[in-house]
């Protein structure tokens, strides 16, 4: 459901104002910041391309492919399963559609800015079928990873064209979906620090820049932080906010020693009887799972370069990270599948995982950084 941030007048005292996250500035291009030149504001029409080099590139990278032997039944035990990996190489290097893909991907307009030193993608739809008088309610859409902007392609045509969907006609959205700068066709930033914080505020400055003082927001995984983030920076610019991923403190050595002495000492550390009974069957049975599963994590929360540069050389080994996690998030039984739970090794399921520009034609290890920057933010 949508959290609406809007406040009745009389709700706050005029001494009053909610706490906010201080916006600040930033510059992630190269090199040093101009000081005398001004940044070039306009807004450009991208079209997305995909050179017959490049995918010729792909293709004699993923010709040289080295394939281990799996072990015998193991599914996706150990992760996506050399054999199942084999059959997804064959098919992006013989019979994916590129062409196909590349006129689908720009259906809709895609544009380009620079803001703070980095140049930003977006896809910018507005409805196409207003009623006179009728106006669009401005949407701000940010993916997470492993997803880019491809994510909303689905849901677009809902949000602006609702009528012919079946929805509420009185309900229309004008939809901004940005790359996350590294993901997608945005680019990777050339300095460190560049956390969801940094994004939020970059994103924060697209919407003044395409004329939007208050507008809505919608975020998941990643998406969802840099969205709550411009809502907690700048709370009388968003009217609402929706988000299907939630992120929670860590709370430090403090939260782990209390969870470590509440099963014995719930008295010490202010639990209950009742938070014992509740909280710790809930642990030992979904622990070990986080464990098993969550290796990504932080591995990505702290040696992002030496990741980010084993996948943009191995479009196989690429294939192999990103298709794991999919088959990891479709559910707990999918590991013991031989297919991992992912029923067609075909373009769709390729067009969602590796993207070209978000990662297969993408040199930057940055959707990884990110995770990195705003881990070591918040310790």
């Amino acid at each position: 459901c949508w959290i609406s941030l809007e406040r009745p007048h009389s709700s706050l005292s005029n001494d009053t104002k909610p706490k906010t996250i201080e916006m600040g500035d930033g510059w992630w291009g190269s090199g040093q910041r101009p000081r005398l030149q001004t940044e070039d504001a306009s807004v450009r029409p991208f079209t997305i391309e995909v050179s017959e080099e490049a995918v010729k590139d792909l293709h004699e990278r993923l010709d040289r492919t080295r394939f281990c032997e799996p072990l015998e039944n193991s599914q996706f035990d150990y992760g996506l399963n050399c054999a199942y990996l084999q059959r997804i190489v064959t098919y992006w290097r013989n019979d994916f559609g590129w062409s196909k893909l590349v006129e689908h991907l720009n259906r809709y307009l895609h544009y380009a800015t620079t803001i703070e030193g980095l140049e930003v993608h977006i896809i910018h739809v507005k409805p196409p079928n207003l009623a006179p008088g009728q106006k669009a309610l401005p949407l701000l859409m940010v993916h997470g990873w492993p997803e880019c902007f491809y994510e909303f392609y689905h849901v677009i045509p809902l949000l602006t064209e609702p009528a012919k969907h079946g929805l509420n006609p009185d309900l229309v959205f004008e939809v901004i979906c940005p790359s996350i700068p590294g993901y997608g066709f945005s680019e990777a930033s050339h300095k460190k620090g560049f956390n969801a914080v940094a994004a939020a505020r970059v994103f924060y400055k697209l919407m003044l820049r395409l004329g939007f003082k208050e507008f809505y927001l919608q975020g998941g995984d990643w998406g969802s932080l840099i969205t709550t983030t411009i809502s907690q920076m700048k709370p009388e610019s968003v009217k609402g906010l929706h988000v299907n991923f939630i992120f929670m403190p860590l709370g430090g050595l403090g939260h782990f020693l209390t969870l470590a002495l509440g099963r014995y000492l719930p008295w010490l550390v202010g639990m209950t009887n009742e938070d014992v009974k509740r909280l710790y069957p809930y642990l030992k049975k979904n622990l070990y799972a986080w464990i098993r599963d969550s290796g990504y994590l932080h591995l990505q929360a702290t040696k992002p370069d030496s990741l980010g540069s084993a996948m943009n050389d191995s479009p196989a080994g690429l294939a192999s990270y990103m298709l794991e996690k999919y088959a990891t998030w479709i559910g707990p039984d999918a590991r013991h599948l031989e297919n991992g739970g992912l029923e067609r090794s075909d373009q769709t399921t390729l067009r969602q995982a590796v993207q070209p520009g978000s990662y297969g034609f993408h040199s930057s290890v940055s959707p990884y950084s990110l995770q990195e920057e705003t881990w070591s933010e918040s310790h």
